[in-house]
């Protein structure tokens, strides 16, 4: 079950896949590569092998990290790929609650160098207003797992708190960064990510307009998304949908989002993950042979020319 994608400066990609623990290479035009199994990975309904994210300085340091379910807790492990082998990870941030749902499970390096990990209520709806779990909200940290400097509270990882389940985040060219997360029963939201800030779970879902409560910039109806994986290119956000087996273009403006468009819907099935490609592609992984109906080349990447999505 693929999870995730993260390009190297080769411009090969790496892919997660969840329930074997295994982290593969991918070129285009040619079979994958088995890169290997990462040790310790407990698969247990959406947890496993989650998250994979690239270091700034992979050129100099190889480092790439993953988030991972263990048999006790999720957590974020370094290692490093050298000559196409890995080495033994070093557990960076350990200690995220685990469980059979809501693991979050998403790595990304900010513009800032400092790596973000979402994570997710863990199905304890609680732990998400709670600023001293690690549960239910978006961190920053170094690439050693410390607080990263000029975190909103001082001396904590918590970047942003109040989230369900983040599965998705992403920057603008002019900074901004988005979140996708995943509602309950009415309504799957982008959000505008700013540090500090609590986004409401689990006192609202959606937009409610309650002071001290940041609303989400788009909201769906839960059948029409379920989003996971998203990515920043040609001035939108694109947003992967699991449910909603589409692909959503939202459309950036200099002070907010346009009108969102729906594309692909029906044609691959579920959507997990999308990234920017080097070559200037969007790469979008599919997501079918967990909860949904796999046709034989399932599940697979799909490379698009970004003018044709439009």
């Amino acid at each position: 079950m693929p999870w995730a994608l993260a390009f190297l400066p080769d411009g090969s990609a790496l892919v997660t896949l969840r329930d074997s623990g295994e982290l593969m290479q991918l070129r285009p035009g040619r079979p994958p590569t088995l890169l290997g199994h990462i040790p310790g990975v407990v698969p247990d309904g959406e947890g496993g092998l989650l998250g994979v994210a690239v270091s700034p300085t992979f050129r100099q340091d190889h480092r790439v990290f993953v988030y991972l379910t263990t048999a006790t807790d999720n957590r974020v492990e370094r290692l490093r790929l050298d000559g196409g082998h890995l080495t033994t990870p070093v557990p960076v941030l350990t200690g995220i609650r685990k469980a059979g749902n809501h693991d979050g499970g998403r790595l990304a390096f900010g513009p800032d160098s400092y790596l973000y990990v979402t994570t997710g209520d863990a199905t304890d709806r609680a732990l998400a207003q709670r600023r001293d779990s690690l549960n239910g909200k978006i961190l920053r940290v170094t690439q050693d797992g410390a607080p990263a400097p000029g975190n909103p509270f001082p001396g904590s990882p918590v970047w942003t708190y109040g989230h369900r389940n983040v599965e998705g985040i992403a920057w603008a060219p002019d900074g901004r960064m988005f979140a996708s997360e995943l509602g309950l029963d009415s309504w799957d939201e982008l959000n505008l990510i700013r540090p500090g800030r609590n986004y409401g779970w689990p006192l609202v879902e959606g937009r409610a307009g309650r002071a001290g409560l940041t609303d989400p910039l788009v909201q769906w109806p839960t059948d029409d998304a379920s989003p996971s994986g998203i990515a920043v290119a040609a001035g939108a956000v694109w947003v992967t949908a699991l449910r909603g087996e589409s692909l959503w273009r939202v459309p950036l403006t200099s002070d907010g989002v346009g009108q969102p468009q729906r594309l692909l819907q029906g044609r691959y099935g579920r959507l997990r993950d999308a990234v920017a490609a080097p070559d200037g592609r969007l790469w979008v992984l599919t997501d079918n042979t967990f909860r949904g109906q796999p046709a034989p080349a399932d599940d697979r990447v799909v490379a698009f020319a970004l003018g044709d999505l439009r």
